[in-house]
């Protein structure tokens, strides 16, 4: 049996961090976009044009991963909750504890989580 709590514990501590990059992540995203409107920016033939959305379309992509990864972990939270953590979504059947170590947020054993994970 799985130690749930120390998973809780886990799951809790990643939350915050998810939670502190989001405001960063936003501000990055800010700045990218000022420095994109206060410049006459031809992305196209401004070296610096290039620069500025590479960083914009990264923070962006960053912001999405992170929450997405947000949304998973207080799904995993929800189902600790529920008294479900642990077991895969689609056959019931209990999760390796390896597999919680290395993602303690995923809802899928290792035969379901194939193109899910």
């Amino acid at each position: 049996m799985i130690d749930v709590e120390r998973f809780r514990m886990l799951l809790e501590a990643e939350r915050a961090r998810k939670l502190a990059l989001l405001p960063a992540l936003r501000a990055d995203i800010a700045s990218a976009n000022a420095a994109r409107q206060n410049s006459n920016v031809d992305d196209e033939h401004d070296p610096e044009g290039a620069t500025i959305a590479f960083e914009l379309s990264q923070a962006s992509a960053l912001l999405d991963q992170s929450r997405s990864g947000l949304t998973q972990v207080e799904a995993a939270l929800e189902r600790i909750s529920a008294g479900t953590y642990g077991s895969c979504s689609i056959c019931g059947e209990q999760i390796g504890e390896g597999r919680l170590e290395a993602r303690p947020w995923t809802p899928f054993c290792i035969r379901h989580a194939r193109g899910k994970a």
